[in-house]
């Protein structure tokens, strides 16, 4: 349930404000001027698809789950992967290579923490559902 309601959270927070363009006239893909707010719709071009894919992993996850279906793998390994890989886009894409120009006049702002917010509950969701199905083995040496 953790990691399907981050993947809602994930969802939302693409249409919600992720930069704020300074006071200066600074271009952010269609989103113009000074004090706009822009979406992560409307700045994150490929990388918007790439976080609504993930978002619909937590929700394959529950599907497994609630169908009892057999893996080869603990239920929640591959759920936390794609978990890590949003948070991974979500931080290169707010601070480490932020969208627009002038780079110094655009800041994230609560979309941008919200997604992040979601990555780490689909992570926290994944890693605790892959915890408990995974089975139980002694260390080496052990009878």
């Amino acid at each position: 349930m953790l990691a399907t309601v981050g993947g809602i959270l994930l969802v939302i927070s693409v249409f919600l404000a992720w930069f704020d363009l300074g006071n200066s006239h600074a271009v952010l893909n269609t989103c113009h001027g000074a004090g706009t707010h822009c979406t992560g719709w409307n700045s994150l071009s490929a990388f918007r698809y790439l976080l609504l894919l993930a978002a619909v992993a937590p929700v394959i996850l529950a599907w497994i789950i609630i169908r009892g279906h057999a893996l080869a793998w603990p239920r929640g390994e591959l759920t936390a992967v794609v978990a890590v890989i949003a948070i991974i886009l979500t931080l290169f894409r707010g601070v480490i290579d932020p969208p627009g120009s002038p780079p110094e006049e655009i800041n994230v702002t609560y979309g941008f923490f919200l997604a992040l917010v979601a990555g780490v509950l689909m992570l926290l969701g994944s890693v605790w559902r892959a915890q408990e199905s995974a089975p139980r083995r002694k260390p080496p040496g052990v009878l």
